[in-house]
């Protein structure tokens, strides 16, 4: 690993510096592990950032990618509820955080963020696994990463986050029964087109509140609200056989093909900048 690190510098710089990265591309965000108990979410960011590595230079739509995009990748974003599922609850979903009026620990880290917070699908008591804390971004996981996102929103033109499981990409909203606006809904049919190319595994695509259910504080309708013009949340495999328990045999093609769709969005971004070479003169 250490002589790809060393032999990708520029990529690792790409990667993982923000102060040199969001001065001029455009950026895409990435998240993964927003809910404690659904780990393939975290294998798919560590899986996205190998390939990323490894294939650059050696796969043309990649190295492209990663020419004229920046990548922003957090692979655990509720990191003490996700150790918390490994070493004590399998099925905890929510951070760890403390509640002084209650026993009841953590809050859903997708229902704290500021929009139409704590409103339908979301719910006010500690002990929920939908509760939407104390005020919004009351988590410090989701106060950090709003923060960095506020700060560098010029250039973040899309928001994915990794989620498990329904097998479905949804955009907003997620807090009413509607689409958004004017939305070409093609970036979503040809990332799950071309997810199935992969394996032959279906996904579902759609507004999130039709396609899932109702949700308020979530981060995709968040994103978009702050002028995140792609804002994707994945449910990746499956659809309930195995669940939040999918097989070790079933990482590596859920990774796979979730790359495939992926970069299909991110691709989707060159090709509007390179139809308006004016606007966007730095592509």
């Amino acid at each position: 690993m250490s002589s790809i690190l060393l032999g990708k510098k520029k990529i690792l710089r790409h990667l993982l510096n923000p102060e040199i990265s969001c001065l001029q591309k455009k950026s895409v965000w990435i998240d993964c592990g927003v809910h404690a108990r659904e780990w393939i979410g975290p294998a798919f960011c560590q899986w996205f950032v190998k390939e990323a590595l490894s294939s650059y230079k050696y796969d043309s739509v990649m190295t492209r990618l990663l020419n004229h995009l920046d990548f922003f990748i957090m692979p655990v974003f509720n990191v003490d509820g996700y150790r918390f599922s490994w070493n004590t609850d399998r099925f905890w979903r929510k951070t760890r955080s403390k509640n002084h009026k209650f026993h009841c620990r953590g809050v859903d880290a997708n229902r704290n963020w500021k929009v139409k917070w704590c409103d339908e699908g979301a719910s006010s008591h500690p002990c929920d696994d939908t509760y939407c804390g104390p005020f919004p971004e009351s988590e410090p996981e989701v106060k950090a990463v709003a923060k960095f996102l506020r700060k560098h929103k010029r250039h973040m033109k899309a928001y994915i986050s990794i989620h498990a499981y329904a097998q479905m990409l949804l955009y907003p909203y997620s807090y009413k029964y509607a689409a958004i606006p004017n939305f070409n809904c093609s970036a979503a049919q040809n990332a799950v087109t071309a997810l199935y190319s992969a394996y032959g595994v279906r996904y579902r695509y759609g507004p999130a509140a039709t396609t899932l259910y109702v949700s308020s504080g979530s981060s995709i309708d968040w994103a978009y609200k702050n002028g995140i013009p792609y804002a994707f949340a994945f449910e990746l495999r499956d659809t309930g056989h195995f669940g939040f328990l999918l097989p070790e045999s079933l990482i590596k093609p859920t990774c796979a093909e979730t790359l495939k769709a992926v970069k299909a969005i991110a691709s989707g971004l060159l090709k509007k900048c390179n139809t308006d070479r004016n606007k966007f003169s730095y592509i």
